[in-house]
C-alpha cells in the first residue's frame, strides 16, 4: 500500500476563503480547492504547505495551527490531508506558466458548499468551520483525479 500526504491552507480575509481552481485531464471543468498539494520526500508538512501555496498563488504564508486531518482510500493508495490555518499578505495570483492552476479567488464562506464540488474536500472543511470537527475519514474517495503521475479515486 502506498501513502500520499497532502497539505492544504485555510487562508481567510474577513468572511472570505482563498480557493484555487485546478485543471485535471479527466474533468471537463476546473475543480476548486484550498491551496496546497503533495508532500515531497524530505519535506516537513509546513514546508510542503509554504512551497505549494507559493507555487499556486504567489503568496508567502505564515503557517498556523493544524485545523483538521482528513483521509481517504483509492484502492491501494491511502491519502491523508493535513489542513492548517495560514496567514498571507498581498493579493494572490495564479501562476502564469502553469496549466494546472487556472484561477485563484477569495470566495465567501456562504458559497463554499456550492463552489467545492468534491465531497472529500468540501465536507471536512465545512465540518471544521461549522462544528470544529478535527477529523473526517472516507473509506472511498468517490471521485477520480488523474494527476500527471498518479490516479486518485
Amino acid at each position: 500500500m502506498s501513502r500520499i500526504h497532502l497539505c492544504t491552507a485555510l487562508i481567510e480575509r474577513g468572511d472570505r476563503v482563498l480557493l484555487v481552481a485546478n485543471r485535471y485531464r479527466n474533468h471537463a471543468v476546473p475543480l476548486w480547492n484550498l491551496p496546497g498539494g503533495r508532500q515531497e520526500p524530505g519535506e516537513l508538512l509546513t514546508q510542503t504547505l509554504e512551497r505549494e501555496v507559493l507555487e499556486e498563488t504567489a503568496l508567502r504564508i505564515r503557517v498556523g495551527e493544524l485545523l483538521y486531518v482528513s483521509e481517504s482510500y483509492d484502492g491501494e493508495t491511502h491519502f491523508t490531508n493535513f489542513t492548517f490555518r495560514a496567514q498571507a499578505e498581498g493579493e494572490p495570483r495564479p501562476p502564469g506558466d502553469d496549466d494546472h492552476v487556472v484561477d485563484v479567488e477569495w470566495v465567501p464562506r456562504a458559497q463554499l458548499r456550492e463552489r467545492i464540488a468534491i465531497a472529500v474536500v468540501r465536507e471536512p472543511l465545512l465540518a471544521a468551520l461549522e462544528s470544529g470537527r478535527r477529523y473526517t475519514g472516507f473509506q472511498h474517495a468517490g471521485v477520480t483525479i488523474i494527476f500527471n503521475d498518479k490516479a486518485m479515486e
